[in-house]
């Protein structure tokens, strides 16, 4: 079997662990460009080898029915795999393993043979709403087995329409089983660091009308599809794309996809324009033509957003604005693949996108779902690099596109006395030095286990905290993003935990509050940078 990275096998296994644990379906979250094929892959031939069970897999577009059945292939070659796709060519409904596309199959639950495990790649694209070609599909396969599990792929666990995808009313999943940041793939080599940078031109959106939480896209292209804006936009991205290998540009409307083009061409350099209505034969030259790295540049409207792989893309270029930071989100991790001699991917964003959402890796999702609720995103803070007008998380230290030193924080003293109420932000705040950090199995009777994290600050001056990874609602929710801070990715379990504790940084320092007899952490310091308060 072909091998797996570390957090893809942990992907399987966590999956299998959540399924055993618990009814319903779960989510696995895996960035763009992180293998979610080979994990895929991976967890149907064990459900069939291991379950003999009977698994579909479901997708929108004929792209990623094709890489979803080669990845099989590759991994299992006797595979007992079939495709049911009417844009592919072929209507297999026997074999035990089938790769279907949805708008193929919906109206035909009735007349597959009985499914136990359906997957679903690029999940946020299933509707909330019950009355959908995915939720009858559903609703048919159900009808033969009543306990059928439904495990949802993608890189983005949200909707704009109607918010994250396993909370809420009418949610199709019931738990993220696994995830795992686009930072640790990062770090360790999977993926390239993505190079943000503020472009100089922006399109104007100020006076576009929205409708159900995004941009109405004849007033959005009305808006940008300007002569001055597109020239000023491409002089700068031709610019700064110079020694860039391979760039993926995306637009509003074919009308302004084509003026992109011309301006482009205009300037020497080669592209075509993909759009929903492009033929497929000649759609598939041009995608060909583009990996191959005989064509410079696509010009996208409405697709490549999902589905397109190709490693040597090293920049992107944004004339897209959305609300959605899925959306977003989708276009910027087109380019996060790694090929040889590709050290990073420039993405140019035209749209206002990276100041409305922040930092790929630090969008918050407020609330949760729900008809109508929206994605409900939360803007991290971010701040731009003046040398090189890069986009860096707001506690960095150097800049992560040229490494210029930011100038410590400025403190701000004001004149006027605080009229804060006596509350908790009242009670001082002491800062002590870690000297160590221990870790241990916290049980109490009646309750699931915990981690008690010790942090030494002195002789016989220990400060302790807990971390609930077992428990269940907010602590649990808290123990998440806890670990996550510090390791990129959260163990299941206390023992997990244990097994992970020797690799976790250390604190150089932490703030503590008293509060009672009992002294809590508010904040930590690490090696390079503050951390924010918990």
């Amino acid at each position: 079997m072909k091998a797996l990275r570390p957090y893809q096998r942990r992907a399987v296994d966590e999956t299998w662990r959540w399924t055993a644990k618990n009814d319903g379906n779960p989510l696995v979250v895996i960035p763009t460009g992180g293998g979610k094929s080979l994990i895929m892959g991976t967890a149907i031939r064990e459900a069939v080898e291991t379950w003999g069970a009977r698994v579909l897999v479901v997708t929108h577009v004929k792209e990623l029915i094709t890489q979803d059945h080669a990845e099989l292939m590759e991994i299992w070659p006797s595979a007992p795999a079939g495709i049911h796709s009417a844009g592919l060519g072929r209507r297999d409904t026997r074999q035990p393993i089938l790769f279907c596309g949805i708008q193929s199959v919906w109206d035909k639950g009735l007349f597959l043979p009985k499914v136990d495990l359906c997957l679903v790649d690029e999940a946020h694209l299933i509707p909330r709403n019950a009355d959908t070609r995915y939720r009858r599909f559903f609703d048919d396969l159900r009808r033969f087995n009543p306990h059928l599990r439904i495990i949802g792929y993608t890189a983005t666990p949200f909707r704009l329409d109607s918010g994250v995808l396993h909370r809420g009313e009418d949610a199709l999943f019931d738990d993220v089983a696994f995830e795992v940041p686009i930072t640790h793939l990062i770090k360790n080599g999977w993926l390239v660091p993505l190079v943000s940078r503020a472009a100089l031109a922006q399109l104007d959106t100020k006076d576009v009308a929205k409708r159900g939480n995004e941009f109405v896209m004849a007033d959005l292209a009305r808006a940008v599809d300007r002569e001055e804006a597109t020239e000023a936009a491409v002089s700068e991205f031709v610019a700064a794309g110079r020694d860039r290998r391979s760039w993926l540009v995306f637009g509003c409307s074919v009308e302004h996809a084509g003026h992109i083009a011309d301006a482009m061409r205009r300037r020497g350099v080669g592209c075509e324009v993909v759009t929903g209505e492009t033929p497929k034969a000649e759609r598939k030259d041009m995608i060909d033509a583009h990996k191959a790295g005989r064509v410079k540049a696509l010009v996208s409207v409405g697709v490549l957003t999902t589905g397109y792989n190709n490693p040597i893309l090293d920049m992107v270029a944004i004339l897209r604005p959305t609300q959605s930071a899925g959306l977003y989100i989708q276009m910027v991790g087109r380019g996060s693949r790694t090929a040889p001699g590709k050290s990073t991917c420039l993405i140019l964003d035209f749209g206002g996108n990276t100041e409305r959402f922040g930092p790929i890796d630090e969008i918050r999702i407020k609330g949760g779902g729900g008809k109508g609720g929206g994605e409900g995103v939360e803007a991290a803070p971010s701040k731009l690099c003046l040398e090189c007008r890069a986009v860096c998380v707001i506690g960095a230290s150097h800049c992560s596109a040229c490494g210029v030193e930011f100038p410590p924080p400025e403190v701000k003293i004001t004149g006027q006395a605080s009229g804060a109420a006596i509350l908790s932000t009242e009670v001082p705040v002491e800062r002590f030095e870690v000297e160590r950090v221990d870790y241990f199995m916290h049980a109490k009777q009646g309750k699931p286990p915990s981690l008690r994290v010790e942090y030494v600050i002195g002789v016989f001056k220990v400060v302790s905290e807990w971390v609930c990874l077992e428990h269940e609602g907010f602590a649990r929710d808290k123990a998440r993003a806890w670990f996550k801070r510090r390791a990129g990715i959260v163990p299941a379990t206390v023992q997990e935990a244990l097994e992970w504790a020797p690799e976790l940084p250390r604190p150089t320092a932490i703030r503590v509050r008293k509060e009672g007899r009992h002294d809590r952490i508010v904040g930590y310091e690490w090696p390079e940078a503050t951390a924010e308060s918990t």
